[in-house]
């Protein structure tokens, strides 16, 4: 009992830190860390992350554990937040997402779409929980 027990933390914990990588693991995302830092309020971090979006590439319905500021840099990005109407956004525009938020974003351009993501998130927790279908 005591070793499933053990088993079963472990799988968790190899769960929750993969699934950043499967979520950036999607055929035409990319995602680029550009740096982590701890926050003056304890338990908080900042994070900054380029995603690029190939062409009428979807990136599916998730969220974080803490607000999200987007920068879009170039080409042109549907997003679609949980409670709110479609927005296309295109480069140099911003959004910003709830904590918790679900949400999804899109590349309806020809070109390569590319936002820059900074999170202000709860250290320690999957910095992208995908909801399921």
């Amino acid at each position: 009992m005591k070793t499933a027990h053990i088993m079963a933390m472990v799988g968790l914990v190899v769960a929750s830190s993969v699934a950043p990588q499967l979520a950036a693991a999607q055929p035409g995302i990319t995602r680029t860390d550009l740096q982590r830092h701890d926050l003056g309020v304890p338990g908080r971090e900042v994070i900054q992350v380029r995603v690029d979006i190939a062409p009428g590439v979807a990136f599916g319905k998730h969220s974080h554990p803490g607000e999200e500021i987007v920068y879009v840099i170039e080409g042109a990005l549907v997003y679609e937040v949980e409670g709110k109407p479609p927005v296309t956004l295109r480069a140099g525009e911003v959004l910003f997402i709830p904590a918790g938020a679900i949400h999804a974003a899109k590349n309806v351009g020809r070109i390569n779409g590319a936002e820059l993501a900074t999170y202000i998130v709860e250290k320690g927790k999957p910095l992208v929980v995908m909801t399921p279908r």
